[in-house]
């Protein structure tokens, strides 16, 4: 009877000691498995992050040709919504630093005309690429990798900036701009080689490309910016009127676009502003770029201590810091912009270098 007692005393401690093994079996596989699908989780977000936007390298042949054709082209969405938000807080922050052009002499259209509009001028805001922190996404825009195909295809490597770049709004019924710029300039009729759009032997070049990014919405119908496509290939003025918008309307083009797109368009494009229609104020960021070797704005060397304000140097990336070279060759070691973002610098042999050296005095001549 005791012997009984103790075996099943025993069966019971044995099927008490399966229970635990069992359990403790089931939770080690359990880990196991969390431990799996924890590191499949951790290598699958570590190759999404290893995997890089891709951006085009050079302008396709339908971009070419539609600027050819045009005078301009629209590239969409630049720039993301949260982008552009950031740019108006920025913009909203120094909005009483705005100087309207209310006075005549500062007028860009001409009164009773239809660019003129019901009276207020367009108002300026300097400063840009000064801003500190808020100048972050202005800045981006020097080297976007959207953007440099663009250049480089119409401006060449070692393109640079030219002009100091600004914020341009427009109320409801502020001015537009009388057209202007050309090839052929579209008043004088006479030639003008600091705008000129060129094409020889599969290489278009433009003298002086502006580059307006868009910071609202233009629909049908709002006004801003206008342009009278294949006017860079023009070999003759406009006919009278038509500068004021008076005469041949239907040549004038507003082209829609949204906020974060950017219009490129050659200054030898005719081009102005509509009166804008929309209660909505308008704005843009106005950029003018040139070739390595060109300039049309004297900025660049016009602080006082060299080069553009030092505010400006703040927080550039190597490809923006190459955009605000001064005018010169690239084969005077200037930085070019590769296609991945990185920096190349375009030089001489050191041999020539020395013997520049030796002749001259100087390191370049």
């Amino acid at each position: 009877e005791v012997r009984a007692k103790c075996d099943q005393l025993l069966n019971a401690h044995m099927t008490i000691f399966k229970v635990i093994i069992r359990t403790l079996m089931l939770s080690l596989l359990s880990v196991r498995a969390f431990q799996s699908s924890s590191l499949r989780a951790l290598r699958n977000i570590s190759m999404m992050a290893a995997v890089k936007t891709e951006y085009p390298t050079e302008m396709t042949e339908d971009q070419r040709y539609l600027f050819d054709l045009n005078g301009y082209i629209v590239v969409k969405n630049v720039l993301t919504p949260e982008e552009i938000k950031k740019c108006h807080d920025a913009i909203n922050k120094r909005e009483d630093k705005m100087i309207e052009r209310a006075e005549t002499a500062l007028r860009n259209a001409v009164k009773g005309t239809a660019l003129y509009g019901t009276g207020p001028g367009r108002k300026d805001l300097g400063g840009v690429l000064e801003w500190g922190e808020d100048s972050r996404i202005f800045k981006s825009i020097l080297a976007h990798p959207l953007l440099t195909p663009y250049f480089h295809g119409l401006l060449g490597k070692g393109y640079r900036m030219d002009h100091l770049p600004f914020v341009i709004a427009q109320d409801r019924g502020a001015e537009g701009f009388q057209l202007h710029g050309g090839t052929i300039d579209c008043t004088s009729g006479q030639y003008n080689p600091h705008l000129a759009y060129t094409y020889n032997h599969n290489t278009i070049r433009c003298s002086l490309l502006a580059c307006s990014l868009i910071l609202v919405d233009h629909k049908k119908g709002d006004g801003g910016f206008c342009v009278v496509p294949g006017s860079h290939k023009s070999n003759f003025k406009m006919p009278d009127g038509m500068v004021d918008g008076e005469s041949f309307p239907e040549f004038l083009i507003q082209p829609e676009t949204k906020a974060g797109d950017v219009v490129l368009f050659s200054e030898g494009t005719v081009h102005g502003a509509m009166a804008w229609n929309s209660d909505v104020q308008r704005r843009i960021c106005l950029y003018r770029f040139a070739p390595a070797t060109m300039s049309y704005g004297r900025s660049y060397f016009g602080h006082e201590s060299g080069g553009w304000p030092d505010d400006m140097y703040t927080d550039l990336t190597d490809a923006e810091k190459a955009v605000l070279e001064p005018p010169y060759a690239n084969r005077l070691d200037r930085p070019n912009i590769n296609p991945d973002g990185s920096i190349e610098i375009t030089t001489r042999n050191s041999r020539k270098k020395q013997h520049d050296l030796d002749v001259f005095g100087t390191k370049y001549f």
